[in-house]
């Protein structure tokens, strides 16, 4: 079909309303009878947690973006204890002990959140002794964990801050694999054990991948998967493995403990979400069946480039797709991808997140998040401000299962939130202040509230405080 044709059926609707999720679109993947998907855990808010002494602390006059698709102009945000206390109009009260900012012609965020970095995995510098993101010596590796790669003094934890607002993340295996191995969710705090990042409460996930990757790197050795349909029969056998050993452990059998069956183990139990990399619609749809048969439930597509073309199945199902604004071409599945894919998925009614996959977009998920809306605007869907700022905040935490601690400003979650010096969907807007959980972790105007990574400690500008 005619990319120009497409785009005009799919912003009016037509295309979408003629693509049902039916048995036609989602059922192919296997003849078995389906089991029930697992419903994943709801993850309990810590009782007590604070990483840094904060002090209380109102920002008043700004606009504010509160992460869920509000807008409130001249506002106050109140934050104490390390969690947001109020959020509302210039009427907020405020304790007369409270730290008062003013943030006239300036703008208030939920900390900017990242469902898909290798941070600390794929750390700065960029050389072979660094690079611990893939474990590729084998297509099904569910056992490794990301946490345990993860160098704390990667210079791109303290840049995602300081340029683009970063407060959490999540750190995922790399994607050679078909199983790649559990992701880790951390709080972008300077620490010296990766432990001391662990976003409290977090659950893990489990990084899958499709399509080209697993297929190119072992099919290069000749060995399975070499093609597509090598992919789905590995997956297949694998679940089918997973499932009997959960079987016997739910029967109190005895059996050899296997680290990688733990983890699909806890997939199924629904308790470690699937973010699962893959590009093609077809290809999206065949993993959802696989979902069906056995019994788990895919959280996040990434990359996504396609997701445009099954809009309102990833909309009933429930599944976010975490995209780029504009990437495209690279390889072959990535060539029928369209800048206009997150305003399509947003008119669809599916879950939207903006998401780096690098150590330099991390810095700008904001003007991402912007040339995304804008190409939405340009077809004539209409998104507000607000609403794509939820794209790389509320949004990717609820991927992540962390939307009950953050991810919005509402009063009772953590203080993770960002002052910007302008409006954050301008190519100009910096962050000028960043707080987790109320402490004050950067500010452009205090050397001191600048963290840098022992890695950059002495370059001119950095290290040197007096």
């Amino acid at each position: 079909m005619n990319y120009r044709v497409l785009l005009a059926l799919l912003a009016g609707g037509s295309l979408l309303a003629g693509c049902t999720a039916n048995a036609a679109d989602t059922n192919s993947a296997s003849a078995a009878t389906p089991t029930k998907s697992s419903k994943p855990a709801k993850v309990a808010f810590p009782s007590t947690y604070s990483a840094y002494p904060s002090t209380p602390t109102a920002i008043t006059g700004v606009t504010i973006y509160d992460g869920e698709g509000g807008r409130i102009d001249n506002g106050t945000v109140f934050m104490a204890g390390g969690k947001i206390s109020s959020v509302g109009g210039p009427e907020t009260a405020i304790p007369a002990d409270a730290t008062i900012l003013d943030g006239s012609g300036k703008y208030v965020t939920p900390g900017i959140i990242d469902v898909h970095s290798h941070l600390g995995d794929y750390p700065t510098p960029s050389v072979s002794a660094h690079s611990d993101g893939n474990e590729a010596t084998s297509p099904v590796t569910p056992e490794v964990w990301a946490e345990h790669s993860v160098w704390p003094q990667d210079p791109g934890f303290s840049r995602a801050m300081a340029n683009g607002g970063i407060t959490a993340l999540q750190i995922l295996p790399g994607s050679a694999n078909l199983f790649g191995g559990r992701s880790v969710t951390l709080k972008n705090v300077p620490a010296r054990t990766v432990q001391a990042m662990k976003f409290p409460g977090a659950p893990y996930g489990m990084k899958m991948a499709c399509g080209e990757n697993p297929k190119r790197v072992y099919g290069s050795r000749n060995r399975m998967p070499s093609t597509r349909m090598g992919n789905l029969a590995l997956n297949r056998q694998t679940w089918i493995d997973a499932q009997d050993y959960r079987d016997k452990r739910n029967a109190g059998k005895t059996q050899k403990r296997d680290l990688g069956k733990e983890t699909l183990a806890g997939v199924l139990d629904g308790d470690i979400l699937v973010h699962n990399h893959c590009y093609r619609a077809d290809e999206l749809a065949q993993i959802i069946d696989m979902s069906k048969e056995f019994g788990y439930k895919v959280t996040a597509f990434h990359h996504a480039v396609e997701s445009y073309k099954i809009a309102d199945i990833l909309a009933k199902e429930e599944i976010c797709s975490a995209v780029w604004a504009d990437w495209w071409g690279f390889k072959m599945e990535a060539y029928d991808a369209i800048p206009e894919n997150a305003a399509l998925l947003q008119k669809a009614g599916a879950c939207v997140i903006v998401h780096s996959d690098d150590e330099n977009q991390i810095q700008r998920l904001n003007q991402e998040a912007a040339k995304a809306l804008a190409d939405g605007r340009a077809m004539g869907i209409d998104i507000s401000d607000a609403q794509a700022i939820r794209w790389i905040t509320l949004n990717p935490a609820k991927a992540m299962g962390i939307d009950e601690m953050t991810g919005s400003l509402k009063p009772g979650k953590m203080a993770d939130l960002v002052l910007w010096n302008g409006n954050p969907l301008s190519v100009y807007a910096r962050p000028e202040k960043v707080w987790i959980d109320g402490a004050l972790m950067f500010d452009s105007g205090d050397a001191k509230r600048r963290p840098v990574s022992d890695f950059e400690l002495g370059q001119p500008g950095e290290g040197d405080v007096k």
